[in-house]
């Protein structure tokens, strides 16, 4: 019997398990190598005489392509089959057709009705657009009212023209065990197949069991996943799943070029560098020209990019200057340091104050020496600076011990008065006990009267 027709799916397979088959058959009676008795035709009469001798039926397989003179056809459509895929190349169907017989062999006969139902199994061996299988299986077919089981073997070929759709082409010998309530015969088969019943919940043509994302419509190249902005990236992979963008930065765009994402990147439009989150740094300092007060001349960050000034020149930066109006060296913060020249200065200014007898109030000409005193000092304002009071031995030691504190005092006082700062200022009497002249002498005396300025390093 030959099928022609349209039919879905031929072979099926796991993706499309159901399949539809649709076509034509032709049956031919003859390379059967049956036992023919003409008056047994479906159990009918057929009305005329006949030669029982005749030679009606050939040998198996003689004249197999005998289309004119052997096959009994019908309507175009005239056979279906509904298969379903079973696993490992096999696949169970049943298939109904019926036809107009008026040719058994050689013998013509009124036209007789044919219907066939038959269930088959197949083994479907090589897969591909070429798709050959081999049958069984069994049936019943009806010749007018007469019917008999028959048991199928055959062969046939799909030609798949994609995932769906294909061209099947079939034949198949339905062997009889009566031969007088039916001959054995074949029947071909020619039609197209529909494979369906795939499941693809999201519609983008990739099965869900082979569907990375089987609820969001995808591309196969991603097995089933989107790529919404269409970079070649996937969504689930991209960064920035709606801006196309670059594979070296997860799918995200880099408008400026300069290796950092849009997305990360401070200054998109201006290139710059990754360090500095894609901003420049015009001057090289690590500072972002964008946060940088000097952005042409290299400073720290923690000065906003400028350079830290150094106000007296002394080369110790005023945030590590102590002094940093008043030059000094390093290794004093930036600080003088009393020299012994200055300190010399100081001592003959000092011992220059003088006070109005048995008093601790300063003599005329004295003020000139405390401006110059005042000068000087202000030079070192973060030092420490000790003011000595001293009296000769004339006197008791309580009165000159009292008088020399109340000198020390006034020079101090002064001193604060003109912007020395106090707490780096104290002022000591020591009386009479540390003197650098003879008190026997009043040139002694004279010089052990003074006040001296030093500094304090206790």
């Amino acid at each position: 019997m030959i099928v022609a027709g349209v039919s879905t799916a031929i072979a099926q397979d796991e993706d499309n398990p159901w399949a539809i088959e649709i076509g034509t058959n032709a049956v031919d009676f003859y390379p059967t190598g049956a036992d023919f008795n003409p008056n047994a035709v479906g159990g009918v009469d057929p009305g005329f005489s006949v030669d029982p001798n005749a030679p009606y039926l050939g040998d198996m397989f003689d004249d197999f392509f005998n289309v004119e003179d052997h096959w009994n056809t019908a309507s175009v459509i005239s056979r279906i089959r509904v298969g379903r895929y079973l696993g490992s190349g096999f696949a169970l169907g049943l298939a109904g057709s019926f036809n107009q017989i008026d040719k058994v062999g050689d013998y013509k006969t009124n036209d007789l009705s044919y219907f066939g139902l038959d269930l088959d199994v197949r083994w479907s061996f090589l897969h591909g657009w070429f798709d050959p299988y081999l049958l069984v299986g069994g049936g019943y077919t009806w010749i007018d009212e007469e019917g008999n089981g028959t048991l199928n073997g055959g062969l046939g070929m799909n030609f798949w023209f994609n995932d769906f759709i294909g061209a099947n082409v079939q034949t198949m010998y339905k062997h009889s065990f009566d031969e007088d309530a039916m001959l054995p015969h074949w029947q071909h088969a020619l039609g197209v197949t529909f494979k369906f019943g795939g499941k693809d919940t999201d519609g983008d043509g990739i099965y869900d069991k082979y569907d990375a994302c089987p609820d969001v419509a995808g591309i196969e190249a991603f097995n089933g996943c989107p790529d919404t902005d269409g970079d070649g990236i996937q969504d689930s992979e991209d960064a920035c799943p709606m801006e196309a963008g670059l594979a070296s930065l997860n799918g995200c765009p880099d408008r400026d070029g300069d290796g950092v994402a849009d997305k990360d990147d401070l200054c998109p439009d201006v290139a710059g560098l990754a360090s500095l989150n894609g901003c420049p740094d015009a001057d090289g300092d690590g500072v972002a020209d964008k946060d940088d007060n000097c952005p042409n001349v290299a400073g720290p960050a923690e000065n906003s990019g400028c350079p830290w000034p150094d106000t007296d020149g002394d080369g110790v930066l005023d945030k590590d200057d102590q002094c940093p109006n008043i030059a000094g060296p390093a290794e004093n913060n930036g600080c003088p340091i009393v020299t012994e020249e200055v300190q010399k200065q100081i001592t003959d200014l000092a011992r220059a104050i003088y006070f109005n007898t048995g008093k601790y109030t300063f003599t005329d000409e004295t003020k000139v020496r405390l401006e110059q005193l005042t000068e000087i000092l202000a030079n070192y304002k973060t030092l420490n600076f000790r003011v000595e009071g001293h009296t000769d031995s004339t006197g008791s030691a309580k009165i000159n011990d009292k008088l020399s504190q109340e000198r020390a005092d006034a020079v101090r006082n002064y001193l604060i008065e003109n912007g020395f700062p106090a707490a780096q200022l104290r002022a000591v009497g020591y009386g009479s006990s540390n003197p650098i002249g003879d008190n026997k002498t009043s040139k002694g005396r004279q010089a052990n009267r003074r006040v001296d300025i030093f500094q304090d390093r206790d």
